[in-house]
């Protein structure tokens, strides 16, 4: 760089008369300028440029791990070490997760479901498991609730409701634009907490109709639930915790973005190989 700076004025300081202040021989700049970039400098900064792309286009929120799985995807061949040095370097730092508190109510008379997943995450094939949670987002109007319907095999968010009220109607509509979306054939198991939402008749009945057998996480354990968790603090780190929204339509608008124009269709799952949710259903299709 300093002898970049010395080409550039030389009408005001003589090369000769720069090398000399800087301790550097006249025929040493000479030399590095016929040298050029060398070939691993050319193909950092081509790296490089490739990790920026990549990480903006995560909304700077992947580690080296995914960054390295999305340039393998395009061709690139590097190392995780190498990449991560790269971001180290020149500060791209994925953001962390922050905790957030989780509310269910279970203090209800209603008919609660056994564990009939106990923590038996991993399942062959679409449409054998979905799995429900509630979460909160803060807005100045208020907060806004969302429940969401994840099929356990791919991670996709199959069905999804935000509104200003936490009720029994927020999940059923999650619930019914699922249906709608997937129509599944049986036999599909339905996972929730223990909450009057997911407990209430109407819910339920709604499982029945439609051939859904119901399961529920035991009291208090959050790991009986895990992988919707896990989303929830993904979706608070990457879009949520980054946001300050005026009002819950905002808020809506961010959620589905969010959801349907990145999460489903392009995040990388480390849990699915690098792949994307529906990346991941698609293989399963062509078998």
């Amino acid at each position: 760089m300093k002898f970049q700076f010395m080409d550039n004025h030389r009408s005001i300081f003589s090369v000769e008369r720069m090398a000399k202040v800087l301790q550097v021989s006249v025929s040493g700049y000479y030399a590095f300028r016929r040298r050029g970039e060398s070939k691993r400098a050319k193909a950092n900064r081509e790296l490089l440029m490739a990790i920026k792309r990549a990480f903006e286009e995560s909304k700077s929120t992947y580690g080296s791990p995914r960054i390295t799985a999305f340039l393998k995807k395009k061709g690139y061949g590097c190392s995780r070490n190498r990449v991560a040095r790269l971001m180290r370097k020149y500060g791209y730092a994925a953001r962390t997760r922050k905790r957030y508190r989780v509310t269910t109510n279970s203090a209800h008379a209603f008919k609660k479901a056994p564990n009939l997943v106990d923590q038996g995450f991993q399942i062959g094939r679409p449409n054998g498991i979905w799995c429900s949670d509630i979460t909160y987002i803060p807005t100045k109007d208020g907060w806004l609730y969302l429940s969401v319907i994840m099929d356990l095999y791919s991670r996709k968010v199959v069905g999804w409701e935000a509104n200003e009220r936490l009720n029994q109607e927020l999940t059923l509509r999650a619930l019914q634009k699922a249906l709608e979306r997937r129509k599944p054939a049986c036999p599909l198991l339905h996972h929730s907490d223990q909450g009057i939402q997911y407990s209430h008749p109407v819910y339920q009945d709604c499982l029945e109709r439609h051939g859904i057998i119901p399961s529920m996480s035991r009291k208090g354990n959050c790991y009986d639930n895990a992988v919707v968790e896990s989303f929830f603090k993904t979706l608070k780190t990457e879009l949520i915790g980054r946001e300050k929204y005026e009002t819950r339509e905002e808020a809506k608008l961010s959620l589905f973005a969010y959801i349907e124009g990145f999460y489903n269709s392009r995040r990388l799952h480390s849990a699915l190989g690098y792949r994307s949710p529906e990346e991941f259903e698609r293989q399963y299709e062509l078998g």
